[in-house]
């Protein structure tokens, strides 16, 4: 008869391989930020590079990755794998039909929730109290949750991988900050003006692809991002290179108040209100809040209606698609041009809000970020997407007040140094137990008879 093993064996097991990945992970760790939190190097009063060692927060370092591996094998995973095998003897399917109250107006409820938050953050905070709250942690979010959802577009529904999606954002930034400068023209005009310019270079983007997929059609997207700003870092005769563009106008309410200090017509001074930049922050916030159901309503539209259908047909098989009769030019240059539009929408704000551009806003590190939001929440997922900016961008804003950690790391420990950093941990940490995003489900938009919910794990890529 053979042996069959006990529980306190499997436990032993688990908590020995625990053990050694734990160990693995702490050596691994050391090779990783020897040399990049381990040494310092700094200049002295003479202008000489020295170097130091901060063999304490190293220390620390190692031993948060072995300890964070020992629980992730340890206790984590064993209780994953009980659960997953409860419920398949239960019978219990991985997407249930079955929603609660919150699944089934998740989405009104963050609508009034984002509706109420600067005026909570208001009354509790006061107007100029509420500006880290409104501005940092809202107009922030927001900004990016539009870009994301623009590039969902050509990435997430058209499966054209883009890297240079910031050039966009800068083409957009820039037609602000250029015609309002020099031809004086106000927000709601160029706000929809940009847009247009930047789905026109989306198009001069797309005609050079047209052939390409994959990881070509990345390095030319990536290519494409580096040449709008080395042209704007370059051309100094009208973006005045490094030095930006400052004094851009702010934007009104529809021309009939004001956000200068000094003008007749100012918001504050109409409605008899302490002078703040407060309000114009709030308003802001509502902009782009309007800005970004505009996208989430023209992306949801655009989905059901042929161009949509025929967006998904590329992204699934270029070839098949052809086959059918689809002209995959007109495919791809529409969703080119329907995401670039968006990132001119956003890169217009940016410039309203920000008052200064300069090219150092828009290298290609913002594409990165953007891309790991889109793939991060579920591609095609305008919800899962939604989830992941609040998660990621929210979360390295948060960094920034996160004093204590000096207390835990040491004096000269600097949060916001580390962003990126914990930013790749986080997105390391999201592929491991949700390989698919934050939204590993889908609900086509075309079905039989009866929309069903399917998993991520049975479609390409998370699509369904």
């Amino acid at each position: 008869m053979a042996n069959i093993p006990s529980d306190n064996t499997a436990e032993q097991d688990v908590m020995a391989r625990a053990v050694k990945e734990a160990i693995i992970a702490g050596f691994v760790s050391l090779g990783m930020f020897l040399l990049y939190v381990g040494i310092v190097t700094y200049q002295d009063i003479n202008n000489q590079l020295v170097w130091g060692t901060r063999w304490g927060l190293l220390a620390i370092f190692v031993a948060v990755a072995a300890i964070g591996r020992f629980v992730v094998v340890g206790v984590i995973e064993p209780h994953l794998d009980r659960r997953k095998l409860a419920k398949s003897k239960a019978g219990i399917l991985e997407i249930s039909e079955e929603k609660n109250f919150f699944h089934k107006h998740f989405l009104k409820i963050a609508l009034v929730f984002l509706l109420l938050y600067p005026m909570v953050a208001v009354y509790f905070r006061g107007a100029q109290g509420s500006l880290i709250f409104v501005d940092n942690f809202g107009i922030q979010i927001l900004i990016y949750v539009m870009l994301a959802w623009g590039l969902n577009i050509v990435v997430g529904l058209a499966g054209l991988l883009d890297l240079g999606y910031v050039a966009f954002y800068a083409v957009g930034a820039y037609s602000y900050a250029l015609l309002s400068s020099y031809f004086g023209l106000s927000f709601w005009v160029l706000l929809p003006l940009a847009g247009i310019l930047a789905a026109f270079w989306g198009i001069i983007l797309g005609f050079p692809v047209l052939r390409l997929r994959g990881d070509y059609l990345a390095i030319v997207t990536l290519a494409f991002g580096e040449i709008i700003r080395l042209v704007l870092l370059n051309w100094t005769d009208v973006t005045r290179g490094t030095f930006g563009i400052s004094g851009i106008a702010k934007a009104s309410v529809f021309g009939i108040w004001s956000f200068d200090v000094g003008a007749p017509n100012n918001f504050a001074k109409a409605f008899g209100l302490p002078m703040s930049s407060g309000y114009y922050k709030i308003f802001l916030f509502y902009v782009i809040l309007l800005l970004c159901m505009l996208t989430a309503y023209v992306t949801i539209k655009l989905r059901r209606m042929p161009i949509g259908r025929a967006w998904e047909a590329l992204r699934e098989d270029e070839i098949a698609c052809r086959s059918l009769g689809i002209d995959t030019v007109k495919t791809k240059l529409t969703a080119f041009a329907t995401g670039a539009m968006f990132g001119g929408f956003a890169g217009s704000f940016f410039a309203a809000r920000q008052g200064f551009v300069s090219p150092e806003s828009f290298v290609f590190l913002e594409s990165a970020v953007i891309l790991a939001i889109v793939v991060l929440g579920g591609m095609g997922s305008l919800t899962g997407i939604a989830i992941a900016a609040v998660v990621m961008v929210g979360g390295t804003e948060l960094l920034r007040e996160m004093e204590f950690l000096k207390h835990v790391f040491g004096p000269d420990f600097t949060p916001e140094l580390y962003r990126m950093l914990l930013f790749g941990l986080a997105m390391v940490i999201v592929m491991l137990f949700k390989p698919r995003g934050f939204v590993g489900s889908r609900e086509p938009t075309a079905f039989l008879k009866k929309r069903k919910s399917v998993s991520g794990s049975f479609t390409k890529e998370g699509h369904g």
